[in-house]
Formats: C-alpha cells, structure tokens, sequence
C-alpha cells in the first residue's frame, strides 16, 4: 500500500484518474495494486469503484466539499479591491478585506478568487514616462503616417543599443523545491556595478541591414558623424534609392552640427516624435540578439571577445533580416511589388492606430497615465 502524501491537503481525482482506476479493476487488478499503478490510496481506490458500481459516476458530487467563506457579491468586491491597487500583493488585500469586513481570509483563498475571476499576478510592463505634451505629438505623427503605403519600404531604422557580458532581464526561471531557494544552483550571480559590454549602431531597411559598427566609450555628436555618418550611414542610404532615414531624438542625433550634416549630404529625416524609441521596429531585432546571446552557453571573458566571436558571428547576423522580415507580413510571399507594399504597410498602420487610440485616451483626460512603452512595440511583432 502507497505511503501516505505528506501534505496538508490533498488533491483532486481528475476524471482521467478515476476513469484509470475504472479500467485498472475492470482489468481484474487489486485494490492494493491500482492503488500502487496511480499513487493514491486503496481507500481511495475503493471510494471510486463503488461510486461506479452503486451510481455509475465518474465525477464529484456538486457541491461536495467545504464550502465557500465569501459569496458572489464578496468576490465581486474583492475583484474591485484588486483593480483599484493593481500592484496589491494577495497578502495586502487579505488584509484590507479583514479591515473592510471584519472577516479573515487567507492569502492563498485571494489569490484562487481572483484567479477564478480571470486576475492572474503577471509581470508588469516597462515603459517611458510620457507627458501630455508627448501624447499630442505622437498623436500629431500618427495620423500624418497612417495613410502611408509604399513610402514604408523607403525607410531606413537605425538605432543604438548595449550588450552586456552578464545581464540578467528578468525571464530566467529556477526549478526548484520549497527551501531550496539559497542553494548555489538556484542563485544567479548580478553585479552592483557597471557590466561591461559593447555599444553597437545598426540600421535596417526593407529588406537589407547596414554593417554593425561598435561604439567605444560615450557618443557625442562629431563621432556620430565621424565613426557612423560617414563611413556607414550615409553610404548605406545612397545606395537606396529615395531612402527616408529614421533615428530617434537623442542629444548626439539632433544636434546643430548633426543636421548640417545631413542638409549637406542631401539626407531626408523621417520626423520622430519625442520620447519614442519603443517605435522603432529595430528594437526588436535587439532583442532578439539579446535573447541569442543569453542562450549562447560559451562564457564570454571579455568586451572584445563578445564583439569579436559574438556580435559579428555569421548566424547572428544573419538573424537580423529573418527577424525583420516577419514585421512585415506578405513581404516573403509577395508576388509584385504592389502586394508588397500593401502588406508593409499593415502592421505599421496596426501600430500606428494603437498609437491613436492610446493618445487619444491619454489627451482626453486631465491627468492622462503614460502609454506602455513595450506594449506599442510588441504590437508590430506577429
């Protein structure tokens, strides 16, 4: 006879269990032996047969089992509870619900009330702080872009972005038991200080990426013209016929010195509004490179090692277009370029409608809360 579990509470048969001992007896074997075959109890073995043999039921009784502590109008109020403070631990509502009724309920009873209404405890999105005034100027691009077709395949995304030798972005998950949360394999070692690593500058286009080029020590603006403008960025754009050139609003990109430059080599800018880098579509080939090189199970010893045998590896780089490629839908099945260009233009008019509804809700009220920065750029994702 199994052992008993050593546990407060014990589970529930699924009906996939009750039909296994079913079968498991009607194949002619022993109480004792189902009871090994699927680690329960005889008695509870014994409990199921019979309820086959006297009822023919393979389910539990309704309304078998303790009931309920709170009723439907109290659960309703805790889901108001919870939607009211959404970062509110299922502790710190226990608590309020104590004050606010004068009944005790458990932690764990919150947690499977609100998970039974549909309120899962996820990990919250990141984004940039957005004024009023940042909401009207994304507003203001929007709609001036929402009716582009073709024009998106003109357009060259470019973007500057830092890999780290030891970065830790919140997706690692450990496996592990209760108590085990000090043992050495469940810990993940993270440095208070600066992690080293490497500063890049890429652009794609519609279906080409310019050289990756790596940034040693900060950016000002004349090395933006000396180390990328010039050897790279302006090259590249020449090579696309009426190529539109998209960068974000940071100092070294727009200043006075910057934009001679680019009125003296002729180059056309694709307005950006501020605050705005969650736009860019280039941001997700960074994370996708990100996530490689943290899949990447070779320890990389210095800065020059992760740029020399890393970023410039062949099949990273290759990733870069297969990711690009994807944001635009019918771009690898297209027939003519007609078809192409309808089908870029989807997923940025998708994005670009997101950004109208979000602005206009935010512009719409006295105190408008800041648009999900990451929630915008997932949306051009398929």
């Amino acid at each position: 006879m199994p052992r008993r579990r050593k546990r407060a509470r014990f589970e529930q048969l699924t009906e996939f269990e009750r039909g296994r001992i079913i079968g498991l007896r009607e194949a002619g074997l022993s109480y004792r032996a189902v009871a090994s075959r699927v680690q329960r109890n005889s008695s509870t073995v014994m409990r199921v047969w019979k309820q086959w043999t006297d009822e023919c039921r393979t389910t539990r009784k309704s309304g078998s089992g303790p009931g309920n502590v709170t009723s439907a109008r109290d659960d309703r109020h805790l889901v108001r509870m919870a939607r009211t403070d959404r970062t509110a631990s299922s502790r710190q509502l226990a608590a309020l619900w104590s004050i606010a009724t004068g009944v005790s309920l458990c932690a764990s009873s919150i947690r499977r009330r609100l998970l039974q209404c549909g309120l899962r405890a996820r990990t919250p999105l990141y984004r940039i702080p957005l004024t009023h005034d940042h909401r009207r100027l994304r507003l203001q691009w929007a709609n001036q872009h929402r009716d582009w077709r073709a024009d998106w395949q003109h357009v060259v995304f470019s973007d500057e972005s830092r890999f780290n030798l030891w970065y830790h972005d919140g997706r690692i998950r450990v496996r592990r038991y209760a108590g085990e949360r000090h043992l050495p394999e469940c810990i993940i070692e993270r440095h208070s200080g600066r992690t080293p690593g490497v500063m890049v500058w890429g652009a794609i286009a519609y279906h080409r990426r310019s050289q990756l080029l790596r940034i040693v020590g900060n950016l000002n603006s004349n090395r933006y013209i000396r180390e990328v403008l010039q050897p790279e960025a302006v090259p590249f754009l020449q090579s696309l016929p009426g190529a539109v050139f998209q960068q974000d609003n940071a100092r070294p990109h727009t200043s006075r010195i910057v934009k001679s430059f680019f009125a003296a080599q002729q180059v056309q800018l694709l307005p950006w509004p501020a605050c705005s880098p969650d736009m860019s579509p280039i941001e997700h080939v960074w994370d996708v490179i990100g996530r490689r090189l943290a899949r990447d199970p070779r320890p990389v010893a210095s800065a020059d090692e992760l740029w020399d045998k890393r970023l410039l590896g062949k099949e990273l780089l290759k990733c870069v277009i297969r990711v690009w490629q994807p944001l635009l839908p019918g771009l690898c099945n297209a027939k003519d370029k007609s078809s192409v260009a309808v089908a870029t233009n989807s997923k940025l008019t998708d994005l670009i409608e997101l950004i109208r509804n979000t602005s206009n809700k935010g512009i719409n009220k006295l105190v408008p809360p800041a648009v999900p920065a990451m929630q915008i750029s997932s949306k051009i994702m398929p």
